[in-house]
């Protein structure tokens, strides 16, 4: 995976949209408010899909917010060197999205009452994604194969470093009352069940219309038919959805129609190797 980075703390990031300065704020000078809720994902795990059920909770179903304003200003990541002029604007509960691994998340987090919603994907779905994800968006050089993309993830050459590492290293907080972490699959899996459960996390006592209406206008067709949820705003020399679609396919086992059976044999073999001390499993273990 190619693009102009620069290494902080064990994970890489991206020149312009990051920098030291922007990372070092983040982690040690900004501050946390007692009734922030905070999206935190590995790439292309569900990030923008969990934007949009929170906002929608928060909102209790009026989409007024959701069909006005951006998604990236909605809950924008706080790492960014743009995002402080957004995250001044954002009303209370802040809803504030990140990529961030464990070690280097803000320190007056765990000083706080704030809550934090981890998801996680299938990582081979994760690859496929990404792969996709880095003909569209400029910061990236086009990868030139599969193979080669797949061995970048593995070493952890991806923007943010180590699946393995953020994955392994959030889940150290599994059992904090203020972490709460779901998988893509259980979203597409039971849609309206895993809003239930958020809204219960979150304390936000929503009726049955105003938790269907969460649910409707969370799809992945309300959100790739939503201007301020698609990212069609994006200007086309940052992100060009001529070269594909950002709203791809919301769906998962994509990653089978990419991985070649030796491929597959290749990463469950990896996978296992740095996974072996992880008292946690996923149902992607036994599905891939």
């Amino acid at each position: 995976m190619s693009f102009d980075h620069f290494d902080y703390k064990g994970a890489r990031f991206v020149r312009k949209v990051h920098t030291e300065e922007s990372l070092n704020h983040a982690e040690n000078e900004f501050e946390v408010f007692d009734d922030d809720i905070y999206n935190v994902t590995y790439p292309k795990s569900g990030t923008n899909w969990m934007i949009e059920i929170l906002n929608l909770i928060k909102h209790k179903g009026d989409v007024t917010k959701t069909n006005a304003v951006s998604i990236h200003m909605r809950s924008p990541w706080f790492e960014k060197v743009v995002s402080c002029k957004h995250i001044d604007k954002l009303d209370s509960p802040r809803i504030i999205s990140s990529h961030l691994p464990h070690h280097i998340f803000a320190k007056s987090y765990f000083k706080s009452k704030a809550k934090i919603i981890y998801t996680m994907r299938n990582p081979r779905d994760v690859i496929v994604s990404m792969f996709h994800f880095t003909k569209i968006l400029n910061i990236f050089t086009p990868p030139d194969n599969f193979q080669d993309f797949v061995e970048d993830f593995i070493q952890g050459k991806s923007l943010y470093g180590s699946w393995f590492d953020h994955v392994k290293g959030w889940m150290q907080m599994k059992d904090d009352e203020r972490f709460f972490f779901i998988t893509y699959e259980e979203l597409l899996q039971d849609h309206r069940g895993s809003v239930i459960r958020i809204c219960k996390f979150l304390g936000q006592e929503l009726d049955d219309a105003q938790i269907d209406l969460v649910v409707k206008h969370s799809t992945f067709q309300s959100m790739k038919d939503n201007p301020m949820s698609n990212w069609s705003q994006i200007p086309s020399e940052i992100m060009d959805q001529s070269k594909g679609a950002f709203m791809r396919k919301g769906i998962s086992g994509d990653w089978k129609n990419h991985f070649t059976v030796a491929q597959s044999e290749y990463f469950d073999k990896i996978y296992q190797e740095k996974m072996k001390d992880f008292n946690m499993s996923f149902f992607w273990e036994q599905s891939s």
